[in-house]
C-alpha cells in the first residue's frame, strides 16, 4: 500500500479536523497534553504504540492504518534482535548492502 508523501502527524491531523474535534478535546479524551498532541501532529514529537492506538480508537480508524503512515524505523527493536541473535545484525546488514526495497522485503516477510 503506497501511503504517499503524507506524515503520520499530518494524517492525524487531517482525520482529527475531518471528525470535527479540536486538538484539545482529542488530548483531553487520550490524557495528554494539547502541546504534546500538537508535537505530534507537527512532527515534533513521536506518540507511543499505545497513544496510537488511542487516536486510532477516538478517530475511528485502525490502528494499522495509522501506523502506515508511521515511517520511523524500529531502531530499539532492531537493536534488541541483533543483540539477542547476532544473526539478526548480519540480515539486517545484507538488506541495506544490498539495497533491498521495502517492497521487496514486506513481500519476502
Amino acid at each position: 500500500m503506497m501511503v504517499g508523501m503524507k506524515t503520520l502527524g499530518q494524517r492525524i491531523r487531517e482525520i482529527r479536523e475531518e471528525r470535527d474535534f479540536s486538538l484539545r478535546e482529542l488530548a483531553k479524551k487520550l490524557g495528554v497534553s494539547a502541546p504534546f498532541l500538537s508535537d505530534v501532529e507537527l512532527g515534533r514529537r513521536n506518540p507511543t504504540d499505545k497513544i496510537l492506538q488511542g487516536i486510532a480508537k477516538e478517530l475511528g480508524i485502525t490502528f494499522d492504518e495509522l501506523q502506515a503512515f508511521d515511517t520511523r524505523p524500529p531502531i530499539e527493536d532492531m537493536k534488541r534482535l541483533a543483540h539477542a541473535n547476532p544473526q539478526y545484525g548480519l540480515a539486517f546488514r545484507r538488506v541495506i548492502d544490498k539495497n533491498i526495497s521495502p517492497e521487496d522485503l514486506i513481500k519476502f516477510a
